[in-house]
């Protein structure tokens, strides 16, 4: 097939943009990519699907994501800093979950995910409680990429405070969380023709015990299974680092977290040390703007991070700190917040952003050589963003059309693994109307299971 006639952005090492440009995929790869009249002479028998009046971009990478709280969108934990917000309500929701919740919330968050551009997402921490192996089959049914984070634990309080716990029911032992991503690794890495791949995803610091994260961090090489885990978040993690006499990374270090197969995120609350050793060690960041800024946790030192190179991408965390996983709506945040901080209005600009949430993306998940630009015989991993709208136009650079304009409700086709997964702006792969009425049910049990409707509703009267 032949995609014609579009501006395509390639992100690719020249940085690209190609006007009236076309794309040619054959099976799950880019076969060519240039000028529409040369592609068009060069393969005159070939399909065509012609895209004027659209911006292609690589399909957007979402690193960091809880897809089982899609199913607590929005009002259930609302106006909370985050350690309330944990152990008040959302562990207490997700502790009265089961697995067919858990399939629907995947179903829900990938739905919209792929309808908002994301060809590719980082789960962070799946409980055993929800289903993995549900989790994994959402992915496979629907056609995105998924690297699966499986939650690693031993410790069920936040930073070791006794009044910080789990729900206990999502409380999980080396044996169901370790062991268990293994054996998930094992069922399922490189499943649903290698789009599905399985991490250890640890939980933060206080919520896992010294030995089990050297035993993750030995068998991680070993295997070949990369590590995500929070860090750095709130200012509760900076104390619990103190109390163990320790900075955020001089901890990690100690129980061999930082390395090029690691993912931390959030990382809020660094000092300069931090920095540095993140730089050295090649470990990647993810930026979470809008929750940070929802719960009030802080905010990352992007500019800082990326002068001293290190590797830092783009996530939405998570619908009830967020409420939406619009990866496009995140990047314009991730944007503006350092100018308004900084005072500075050069910082992070939008061609850094869109990197952030593509090649970035792809180098923190190691698949820089197959995602993360448009490029021959990388996989055919790209968004059709639509800009014949009003709110769209006029634009002279369409990297900051992107970044400053759009949002996912412009995508109008997204192609994954060579696949047109969305088309019109309507999902291909899956029931979309069962899967937000399932959901939607399914929510208000939850809430009537944790015995928070006196919490989970509206403020002001409803008559």
């Amino acid at each position: 097939m032949l995609y014609s006639h579009a501006t395509i952005v390639t992100v690719n090492p020249s940085m690209e943009i190609i006007t009236d440009g076309a794309i040619l995929v054959r099976n799950t790869l880019i076969a060519d990519i240039g000028k529409t009249d040369v592609l068009s002479n060069k393969y005159p028998h070939e399909d065509v699907t012609p895209l004027e009046g659209r911006i292609i971009i690589p399909g957007l990478i979402n690193t960091h994501m809880h897809v089982a709280r899609t199913l607590l969108r929005v009002s259930t934990a609302d106006d909370l800093e985050l350690v309330s917000w944990l152990c008040g309500r959302i562990w207490v929701l997700q502790g009265n979950f089961t697995g067919e919740d858990g399939y629907s919330a995947a179903r829900l968050s990938i739905e919209e995910i792929m309808k908002s551009g994301t060809t590719c997402f980082l789960e962070s921490m799946f409980s055993d409680r929800y289903g993995f192996d549900g989790l994994c089959r959402a992915v496979e049914e629907s056609g995105i990429r998924g690297c699966l984070g499986k939650i690693v634990m031993d410790i069920a309080t936040y930073a070791k405070d006794p009044k910080w716990a789990m729900h206990p029911d999502l409380v999980e032992d080396r044996e169901t969380s370790l062991l268990g991503a293994v054996k998930m690794w094992e069922k399922w890495d490189r499943a649903a023709n290698d789009r599905i791949r399985v991490w250890f995803g640890a939980r933060t610091p206080g919520g896992v015990s010294d030995a089990l994260y050297r035993e993750m961090t030995s068998i991680s090489p070993e295997k070949g299974i990369p590590i995500t885990m929070h860090c750095a978040e709130v200012a509760a993690d900076r104390a619990f680092f103190a109390s163990q006499s320790h900075r955020p990374m001089s901890y990690c270090s100690s129980v061999g977290l930082p390395c090029p197969s690691t993912v931390f995120v959030h990382m809020a609350h660094l000092d300069d040390s931090d920095i540095d050793m993140l730089a050295q060690t090649k470990t990647h960041v993810v930026h979470c703007p809008t929750s940070n800024a929802k719960l009030a946790s802080g905010i990352c030192r992007v500019p800082d991070l990326l002068k001293a190179q290190v590797n830092v991408g783009i996530g939405t965390h998570s619908a009830p700190c967020n409420n939406t996983c619009d990866l496009l709506q995140e990047m314009k945040l991730a944007d503006v917040i350092h100018k308004a901080k900084s005072g500075n209005p050069t910082v992070v600009p939008a061609e850094t952003v869109l990197e952030m949430a593509t090649i970035n993306g792809a180098n923190a998940l190691g698949l820089e050589k197959s995602i993360g630009s448009l490029e021959v015989e990388k996989k055919a991993d790209f968004v059709a963003i639509g800009m014949r709208k009003v709110h769209l136009q006029p634009f002279f650079s369409p990297v900051s059309a992107i970044v400053y304009t759009a949002t996912g409700r412009d995508v109008e086709m997204v192609v994954v693994d060579g696949k047109v997964v969305v088309a019109d702006g309507s999902l291909t792969t899956m029931d979309v109307e069962e899967i937000w009425k399932d959901a939607q049910v399914r929510a208000k049990y939850v809430v009537q299971r944790a015995g928070l409707q006196e919490k989970v509703k509206p403020r002001w009267p409803v008559k």
